[in-house]
């Protein structure tokens, strides 16, 4: 970059620069002063998980509810995103070696991630069941899959959390147990239970919906998930400054309305949260 710029280009820039932060102020937002410097904030993403962060295969353009909720928070922000894609066992190490500011995917807020992250969630989550829609009548509650075949990806913690549940309420119940069906990921468990290998299966709820908006009348929720977690955007530990800024960018963006729009979109209304919390995952 040209150090020497003429008056009005320097006068511009400075003009610039000041206003940049300008939204954060009138929202009553600090904004950290290595953010303030950047003028950007950096979000790594991992976009292939529909509807949170994904490639649309029309355009390859970035899309999903976490794009939209990332936008309207810079836009509260009064900053621009500069994304930073990469794989997934990147993020963390990206965040704490400060190659980005925070995560932007779709990442559960776990105590055992609190060592060296932390979290302001905005997004219920958990293990889902559903089934084909033509066995809506049969599988209504939770308690009708005791019993039944359901599969779950085996590399997830939706397998074992579905054990878990089996035991626990149908089992100790005196019902029979759910035969459990470990699964090669969520295309192999959608294929299982197309080809009637499953009675129904268990993935995230935000993935779900995304099946049901692909194959409309295809598919339906069974009960409510199997447990109750959060997502969260995270941030390295020690930078509670950034990560606060964005908890109130976060509360705007809930109460103007673009939150509510962004779960319509994607049909994550029953996913919605009443406002952001820090560190509440469980």
């Amino acid at each position: 970059m040209n150090r020497h710029l003429p008056a009005t280009a320097l006068a511009a820039a400075l003009s610039l620069a000041a206003a940049v932060p300008a939204a954060a102020q009138q929202a009553g937002i600090a904004l950290p002063a290595a953010l303030k410097s950047a003028g950007h904030i950096v979000v790594g993403i991992e976009s292939t998980y529909p509807p949170m962060a994904y490639k649309d295969p029309k355009t390859s353009e970035r899309i999903g509810f976490n794009v939209e909720l990332v936008n309207a928070i810079a836009k509260e922000l009064g900053v621009p995103v500069k994304w930073e894609e990469m794989s997934f066992e990147q993020l963390m190490t990206s965040l704490t070696t400060g190659r980005i500011d925070m995560i932007g995917t779709a990442i559960s807020d776990l105590p055992s991630r609190r060592d060296k992250l932390t979290f302001v969630d905005y997004l219920a989550t958990g293990a889902q069941p559903f089934a084909l829609a033509a066995k809506a009548g049969e599988l209504k509650g939770n308690v009708d899959l005791c019993g039944k075949t359901v599969g779950a990806p085996r590399t997830t913690s939706y397998m074992p959390v579905t054990v878990a549940w089996s035991e626990k309420n149908c089992a100790a119940a005196g019902k029979p147990a759910i035969t459990v069906n470990g699964t090669a990921g969520a295309t192999a468990t959608r294929l299982d239970l197309k080809q009637g290998r499953l009675d129904a299966a268990v993935l995230g709820p935000e993935y779900v919906a995304y099946l049901m908006a692909d194959e409309p009348n295809t598919y339906a929720f069974v009960g409510e998930p199997l447990n109750k977690t959060l997502f969260g955007l995270a941030f390295e530990k020690k930078n509670t400054e950034l990560r606060d800024a964005v908890a109130k960018a976060t509360a705007a963006v809930m109460k103007n309305g673009a939150y509510q729009q962004a779960l319509k979109k994607f049909g994550l209304e029953r996913q919605a949260l009443p406002e952001p919390a820090i560190d509440a995952g469980q």
